[in-house]
């Protein structure tokens, strides 16, 4: 069974003050739920005090984005060695990240190459637009990512690699895809594209979570479907009840799912 991994995406959002109250605020209620792995990534600027703040705790602490070179004359990047001193992931090729600062196939390859370099777990976001999707386009859309972004990245560095499916249309709508509409972008795409890189039995091993307006009212049927491995968070993650609810929703998945097993 796949451990369910719930990572909140902070976005611009946060300074270092409210970054520090809203983990402290966190910390007490989400280390209850030891059978779910969680995340959050703050910006820049509060990583070092998000990261004091969750020591020794079951909160890991990961990075937005990162730019692949070691250093150098890259005004306004940031090397993966210098988020690796304090995180333990990365988020490349977000939907924003994309849209907004020209990110490609390729430079998420790059970053993503550059990150595991740097010992950091990585999580890979894909996913189509609303208009490719109304043109029936997710599944090329969601293979060509995956096939370029993983180039050359072998079966041993994909245990280091997360998947995040985020249907560009659903983030910060409202508008989340079904349940099973999601799983089955998972399961018939997904999974089958990364055994064929990476062989079936990594393919099975690896996660593959669901972002896109995840909430409290639907996080437990979406990690109820059998490919859905938890949820890259977005605005529900900017509140602890409501991130704090979606963990305690997996938690709750993995116990059913641990009882259906034995």
């Amino acid at each position: 069974m796949r451990r369910l991994f719930v990572a909140g995406n902070w976005k611009m959002n946060k300074t270092i003050a409210e970054a520090e109250v809203l983990v402290q605020e966190m910390l007490p209620r989400v280390d209850a739920f030891a059978n779910v792995d969680k995340a959050v990534c703050p910006p820049y600027t509060a990583l070092p005090a998000v990261a004091a703040c969750c020591k020794n705790t079951g909160l890991k602490v990961g990075t937005q984005n990162l730019y692949w070179e070691e250093s150098g004359a890259y005004t306004g990047e940031i090397a993966p060695k210098m988020v690796a001193e304090i995180c333990d992931y990365a988020i490349v090729g977000h939907s924003e990240r994309r849209e907004y600062f020209a990110e490609t196939d390729e430079t998420v390859n790059k970053r993503l190459k550059a990150a595991l370099a740097a010992g950091l777990h990585v999580i890979v976001c894909v996913g189509e637009t609303l208009e490719e999707n109304e043109a029936g386009q997710t599944e090329a859309v969601v293979t060509r990512q995956l096939t370029q972004g993983l180039a050359g990245i072998s079966e041993a560095q994909a245990a280091d690699i997360t998947i995040a499916y985020e249907p560009v249309w659903a983030i910060g709508t409202g508008r989340a895809a079904t349940p099973e509409d999601a799983n089955d972008v998972h399961k018939d795409v997904i999974r089958p594209l990364l055994a064929k890189q990476f062989g079936e039995k990594r393919a099975q091993a690896m996660r593959i979570q669901y972002g896109g307006s995840i909430k409290p009212d639907n996080a437990a049927e979406l990690f109820s479907m059998s490919d859905i491995d938890g949820g890259l968070v977005g605005g529900a993650s900017l509140t602890a009840d409501s991130f704090v609810s979606i963990i305690e929703a997996a938690s709750m998945v993995a116990i059913v799912m641990a009882e259906t097993e034995s």
